[in-house]
């Protein structure tokens, strides 16, 4: 009911285009601790004014405005079942932009490079005036470009240890020799942010994002390296201790394994 009614209200505005669920709860993979994500595409800035009285409907436990990570509304249901949503404003112009800097053009990034396409590819149209966003989808379902998936791992694998200068493997080494735990865990993060992203390009998928990448690689992904949960696990938990160096060595000879069958490296 809130879904529908939030979704009416918004198609409303002739400045709306499209209006989509994407996120935890348009993904395979949800639980309950999943929210709703709403994306409202559109045309020009939807008045703050406009957002706050519509949530008002719902709910006196809301934020509207937030500028964290991309212009937004938060808010939580009163009445049970508590449902918590999330309202993301967006322009089409900004979705073109990465369609054609990513999936056209095959611009890799160090990590996450396809998680935008993904959160815009498994999105569930919920308005659509013009079918727009359906033509988006249309080209997001075709084939994964060859050109972009090696691009991704000729952007990202060098980082991991293969760099003359300071790869992130290097880095964690450093990071341990000075007993810089957050150094440490911060490096270790970036190199598994360009792992996944090999993965994923490997596969030939685009990338989920920042939760449960180990439970959608093994859902989505055929050709993962030996021992990839527990070598996942074993890097995670040795983290600020003095096996951090072996549990890496581990995980990227793995990662070079499967390269290497793969004709990649």
């Amino acid at each position: 009911m809130v879904l529908k009614t939030l979704t009416g209200e918004f198609a409303r505005l002739e400045t709306v285009n499209s209006i989509v669920l994407s996120g935890s709860r348009a993904s395979l993979i949800h639980d309950g601790y999943s929210d709703y994500d709403i994306y409202v595409y559109s045309k020009e800035p939807i008045p703050i004014k406009y957002r706050e009285n519509l949530i008002k409907k719902f709910t006196n436990k809301y934020s509207v405005g937030n500028t964290f990570f991309e212009d937004s509304d938060e808010f939580f249901t009163e009445n049970p079942p508590q449902m918590y949503f999330d309202i993301m404003y967006r322009r089409l112009d900004w979705v073109y932009h990465e369609i054609e800097a990513v999936w056209r053009k095959h611009q890799a990034k160090l990590g996450y490079t396809t998680c935008f396409l993904d959160n815009i590819k498994n999105s569930k149209i919920l308005f659509d005036r013009s079918e727009e966003f359906q033509r988006i989808l249309d080209e997001l379902h075709e084939p994964y470009p060859d050109a972009l998936a090696i691009n991704i791992i000729r952007k990202n694998y060098p980082m991991l240890r293969r760099r003359c200068a300071m790869p992130y493997y290097e880095q964690v080494e450093l990071a341990v020799k000075r007993q810089d735990l957050v150094s440490q865990n911060h490096r270790t993060a970036a190199l598994l942010a360009s792992y996944f992203d090999i993965i994923f390009a490997i596969n030939k998928k685009t990338h989920p994002g920042e939760k449960k990448l180990v439970q959608y690689a093994t859902k989505l992904c055929p050709k993962l390296p030996k021992d990839f949960q527990a070598d996942i696990q074993n890097v995670v938990q040795s983290v600020g201790t003095d096996g951090i160096l072996n549990t890496l060595t581990k995980l990227l000879d793995e990662l070079d394994i499967l390269l290497k069958n793969e004709g990649l490296v």
